[in-house]
């Protein structure tokens, strides 16, 4: 590669290779559509973060990079399609003779959402699943952008969701909150935003859809 300094890593990459598609990493043979990268981005940005690999097949298949210019398009994605913008760092690796494996990582946001710009000019905040890139459901979005976390009194109304939220463990959505608790969706929400940026609650995705469980992991 002409500007990135190459350094062996032919057992590094391999054993990411073994690890697959997951949360926190994806296989691109090449990159060649600019907004469709900035979903990446935008997905382990608003996550975990995580890493592409440039020059590995969906199927593992280490095929090395054919052109430069994909570590420019990632670039341009990260800066210019993603609000605010990604700081993503490269670093090829040579896993056989003429062949080089790029690693692009992407880092955890401090400020969510992390938003891109779709090819129709619309902005969409996403999120990683598993191997996929998932629209982010709305109320993520504000939870995300209230930022801090909040401490939240547990009233007879707080009490009621919660003991809705472990009756259906595989989760609801937010219209069957409303439901359930006899209010309107506009207050259902409202409600819902709270408890997750709380820590009492969070969401689960069970395609196709975004579902609200309670939350039984220590609130960061």
């Amino acid at each position: 590669m002409k500007d990135l300094p190459t350094i062996r890593g032919r057992r590094y990459i391999a054993s990411l290779v073994a690890e697959g598609e997951h949360s926190r990493q994806d296989f691109k043979l090449t990159i060649d559509n600019a907004h469709k990268i900035a979903h990446s981005v935008s997905a382990f940005a608003n996550a975990e973060g995580g890493r592409l690999l440039i020059g590995v097949k969906d199927n593992g298949t280490i095929a090395g990079v054919r052109d430069e210019e994909d570590v420019y398009v990632v670039e341009q994605a990260a800066r210019m399609l993603c609000s605010p913008s990604v700081e993503v760092e490269f670093t090829a690796y040579s896993v056989a003779t003429n062949t080089v494996v790029i690693q692009a990582s992407i880092p955890r946001a401090l400020c969510k959402p992390v938003r891109c710009k779709e090819a129709d000019g619309r902005w969409r905040a996403y999120y990683r699943v598993a191997d996929e890139n998932i629209v982010a459901h709305p109320l993520m979005v504000r939870a995300w952008e209230s930022q801090s976390p909040i401490q939240f009194r547990l009233d007879a109304t707080v009490e009621r969701l919660m003991a809705f939220l472990d009756a259906n463990p595989e989760g609801v959505d937010n219209r069957s909150i409303a439901i359930a608790m006899e209010m309107s969706q506009r207050r259902a929400d409202n409600l819902t935003v709270n408890l997750i940026r709380s820590g009492l609650i969070t969401f689960k995705y069970k395609a196709p859809n975004f579902l609200l469980i309670r939350n039984n992991e220590n609130p960061e």
